[in-house]
């Protein structure tokens, strides 16, 4: 080519390409400042899906019992370490207002350290065979709830109180009940989430307490589960694969170890998640996989985690969590 003079057409044919050539790269410029500042205002709204956008953490309280701390405190640990939610029990509020606290003040507080209330746990015996008996924890019920609304709580745990030995209540039976329940929850602004608990010989498995919200054919009804209360009772983890968000809103997170066994282990024996030989990662990538947002409370009632400063004892935990999120992750 060389020698050889470039024409004013062929001038001007090079110049269109390099227009064109230049309107390219900058669009493709545009384009991709254009994507990178819509990820930017989605994740900034909580569109991109990460590891926490299905969950909520949430400390249960008594993983912090045995410190001894006054609830306001408890919740402040919370807030610091960076839980969203707390889950205090019903006795720990009457306590505070026993002490003169009063309930619009806490709500306050609750909301200036930025938590939510979760559910909180309460003991109405609303399950029970004895007529009276179960009138007696319908009253309760609805107190427990009145104290839970005042806070801004939005569940309230409904476990076999009061049955923990019986054989004689039937599925049916308890269906039935858990619907009067949750009217009075209709009633009260809360709904009360019907609970497994491994160890009773009511509301044994997972199934039961499905058999129980499915039978209520109430619009509200769902399922407190536990990691540990699953495998006390000896049901399926397996099986969560086959509900959805709106029946487990929430579920108790914690590990256990392999000894002992299933048949000797208690409450005391709950260990931090990922210390123990739960099947976290699958459990957590089930529950995702339900879709929703699920809040995942720490519940643990271990003597030795006691002996820690709460705060370290709370942050432990959160962190073992989200080790646990992460793992989960990584499993088809």
């Amino acid at each position: 080519m060389k020698g050889k003079k470039i024409t004013g057409k062929r001038r001007s044919n090079m110049k269109h390409k390099v227009s064109r050539r230049h309107v390219l790269v900058a669009g493709s410029a545009a384009l991709g400042s254009g994507v990178v500042t819509r990820l930017t205002r989605a994740q900034q709204a909580g569109e991109v899906k990460t590891p926490d956008s299905a969950f909520v953490y949430c400390l249960n309280t008594s993983t912090v019992r045995g410190q001894k701390l006054p609830l306001v405190q408890e919740l402040e640990i919370a807030a610091k370490v960076g839980y969203t939610a707390i889950e205090p029990w019903v006795n720990e509020i009457a306590d505070y207002q026993k002490k003169g606290g009063t309930l619009p003040d806490l709500k306050k507080r609750i909301a200036d350290l930025g938590l939510s209330v979760e559910d909180v746990i309460g003991f109405a015996e609303w399950i029970v065979n004895d007529g009276e008996k179960r009138k007696k924890g319908m009253e309760q019920a609805r107190r427990d709830m009145d104290m839970v609304v005042q806070i801004g709580g939005k569940r309230i745990a409904a476990p076999a109180a009061g049955a923990v030995n019986s054989t004689d209540i039937t599925l049916p039976a308890i269906a039935e009940r858990y619907r009067a329940l949750l009217e009075l929850g209709d009633q009260m602004g809360i709904v009360p989430m019907i609970e497994v608990w491994g160890f009773s010989k009511t509301l044994t498995k997972l199934s039961d307490a499905v058999y129980a919200a499915v039978e209520s054919r109430h619009p509200k009804a769902c399922v407190l589960t536990d990691v540990y209360h699953m495998y006390k009772g000896d049901s399926d983890a397996d099986s969560l694969r086959l509900l959805s968000a709106q029946c487990i809103p929430m579920i108790h997170i914690n590990d256990y170890p392999a000894n002992p066994d299933r048949s000797k282990i208690a409450d005391k024996d709950r260990v931090f998640p990922g210390e123990g030989i739960a099947p976290l990662p699958k459990i957590l990538r089930d529950i995702r996989a339900m879709g929703g947002k699920c809040v995942l409370s720490l519940e643990l009632f271990n003597p030795q985690y006691w002996k820690l400063d709460a705060t370290i004892c709370a942050k432990t935990g959160l962190d073992k969590i989200k080790a646990a999120v992460q793992q989960s992750m990584q499993i088809a």
